[in-house]
């Protein structure tokens, strides 16, 4: 199955846009497109002497978009292969050539001109490579990047791949799901930049580390300031503009050390949980209260799986959301690339980030009992959760750390779901604490559905198959809906397979709106007025045999009325409401998206 993006693939520009928006160079040379592949057995340590075909980077081979659709199997090993040569300008006395992988699941080895130079273990993270001392000038140098992945067959992070999808569970995917790009860099240059903003003391912290110490210029606001590496800096943003789901306001600066620049953008906004009028906990934005209006986001593709075919198709899926009246993505057990966080950045979607799962084989006593009984269990028993291995706890750990440091930067991000369900979940509230230590500016679902070890900022509740009813937390957290509705319409010409998963069935569109319309009037919006802080409705898009999405898989049908959505969504917002011409100005512009609107849109 292709979407739109997928037919129109361009082989030559494959996501083509610079991959890291908040850490931005001028040099840098995309190398998605052909490369070659081969499987081996994954007892081979030496390239084959003969590859099989070519693959399209970065799509899995798994993938429709591959060109391979070959599932790598626990006991194979996926080889790349691709010729690259130096920018023209390239000076190696000066400058180093660093290789880019958005992700690479799960365990690589990058070798140039037959060295090894890195391994990485993770599916789900960045990682970069040095080549220059090894890189020969003049000659197409070879890349061989060698893969394993076993995904449920052991403890490592996987998500929702499965082995065996159906249901809940998805195709696995292996090997480069992310851009793969070559960047020029000075040798003495700067390495990252952590950004915090102060919303109650109107300033801005940054931390810019380079590779060598030394002082360098931040350049905002038309100011130049002085920075030391690995020394907070403090900047005053006196009247400044905040960052909501409404006006997404963003701010430039530029850092420079030495022959090095890079660019950024930061936004001023606070989360936390505070009391209401009332007395009620709530979660706040902007020491204001503010309902969380959700969807859960599974991000898959039925032509790419994890890699979404182009930067057009996440967008398409985020403005969707927004033109619904819904102002929150949670991100389903999946670290997405870094072009999806800015692009809810710039549009306005606040992120509900989840950690990615692992550990054994889920067991269902864990993960299907407290459905229908509600029970919890504590997470001090490994073996319940399927997580005796320490190597796959150890690994959970270092990947928590990686991710929040990874996507501490983007202002959408809202929420930390560190477990969902029980899937291989351990000592959250150690997990809790660990967050804290990295990121005080965040809330956190410490145990996103059951499970709940009495810990994080949220009670956090799942409710399919029986009606919700609100009642406040007696641990004295905010209390959030994290997952319900999964409603289900099946159109058989824009499905995945022809068996359907879904908590719920309706044969029209019309019937699934105002079974939604039902739901959000009995268990939502009259639980918000009690003090329900946030619902997170299943899902998004339709993911194989899943067809509980608001669209199909291919994103060509949304299977709901959208004007009747956006009435529902409306009694929900706690944006300010508009007054004098600006909100007869969006009465007018609502009123003639109506004329033209049709009751089954056609993406």
């Amino acid at each position: 199955m292709l979407t739109k993006w997928g037919k129109a693939l361009d082989k030559e520009h494959i996501l083509p846009d610079y991959p890291r928006p908040q850490f931005r160079r001028s040099n840098c040379e995309i190398l998605n497109g052909v490369w070659e592949y081969a499987i081996s057995a994954n007892t081979l340590q030496t390239p084959p002497e003969r590859f099989e075909g070519n693959i399209l980077v970065p799509f899995s081979p798994e993938s429709e978009l591959s060109g391979v659709n070959r599932t790598l199997k626990e006991k194979d090993c996926l080889w790349y292969r691709r010729q690259i040569e130096a920018p023209l300008a390239f000076d190696a006395n000066t400058e180093d050539l660093i290789l880019h992988f958005g992700a690479v699941d799960q365990f690589a080895e990058v070798r140039l001109n037959g060295v090894t130079l890195a391994h990485h273990a993770g599916g789900y993270l960045p990682f970069s490579v040095v080549l220059s001392e090894v890189w020969v000038n003049g000659i197409a140098n070879e890349l061989i990047v060698r893969v394993r992945d076993e995904t449920d067959t052991a403890c490592w992070s996987r998500g929702k791949q499965s082995s065996k999808p159906g249901g809940i569970w998805y195709t696995p995917q292996s090997g480069i799901w992310q851009t793969v790009w070559l960047e020029r860099a000075p040798k003495r240059r700067i390495e990252s930049v952590v950004i915090t903003p102060l919303f109650d003391q109107s300033a801005v912290e940054f931390t810019v580390w380079t590779n060598c110490g030394g002082a360098g210029i931040l350049q905002l606001l038309g100011n130049e300031t002085v920075f030391l590496s690995g020394t907070p800096l403090r900047l005053p943003m006196e009247h400044f503009s905040p960052w909501s789901p409404e006006e997404p306001n963003l701010y430039e600066f530029t850092m420079t050390f030495e022959r090095d620049v890079v660019e950024s953008y930061f936004a001023m906004r606070k989360f936390s949980v505070e009391q209401d009028e009332q007395g009620i906990l709530r979660l706040f934005l902007n020491n204001k209260p503010y309902f969380h209006n959700g969807v859960l986001d599974q991000g898959y593709w039925p032509d790419g799986l994890y890699t979404p075919p182009s930067d057009e198709a996440m967008v398409q899926d985020i403005q969707l959301m927004k033109e619904l009246g819904f102002n929150t993505l949670r991100k389903h057990i999946k670290i997405e690339p870094l072009r999806w966080y800015y692009h809810c950045d710039r549009l306005g979607m606040l992120v509900w980030q989840d950690m990615v799962n692992g550990g054994g084989i889920y067991g269902k006593a864990a993960i299907s009992l407290p459905l229908i009984f509600g029970n919890s269990h504590p997470d001090s028993d490994y073996a319940y959760f399927a997580r005796e291995e320490v190597r796959g706890r150890e690994a959970y750990q270092r990947e928590l750390h990686e991710t929040v440091s990874l996507l501490y930067n983007c202002p959408c991000i809202a929420m930390w779901v560190p477990f969902n369900e029980g899937w291989g979940q351990f000592d959250a509230n150690k997990a809790v604490d660990a967050i804290r230590a990295l990121d005080g500016t965040r809330t956190i679902d410490h145990a996103s559905g059951w499970h709940d070890q009495k810990g994080g900022d949220v009670k956090s509740l799942h409710v399919y198959y029986k009606p919700y009813r609100f009642s406040l937390d007696a641990n004295g957290r905010a209390v959030v809906l994290s997952e319900f509705g999964g409603y289900s319409q099946h159109i058989p010409e824009h499905s995945f397979s022809q068996k359907e998963f879904g908590y719920k069935r309706f044969s029209s569109s019309d019937a699934l709106t105002e079974a939604f319309e039902t739901l959000y009037a009995r268990e939502v919006i009259s639980a918000k007025e009690k003090g329900l802080s946030a619902a997170i409705y299943t899902q998004l898009s339709d993911v194989e045999q899943e067809t509980n999405g608001f669209i199909t898989y291919d994103r060509e049908v949304v299977k709901m009325d959208k004007t009747r959505i956006c009435a529902v969504n409306a009694q929900l917002s706690d944006a300010p409401k508009p007054q004098g011409d600006t909100a007869q100005a969006l009465e007018e512009t609502a009123a003639s998206e109506q004329e033209t609107s049709e009751p089954q849109a056609q993406m």
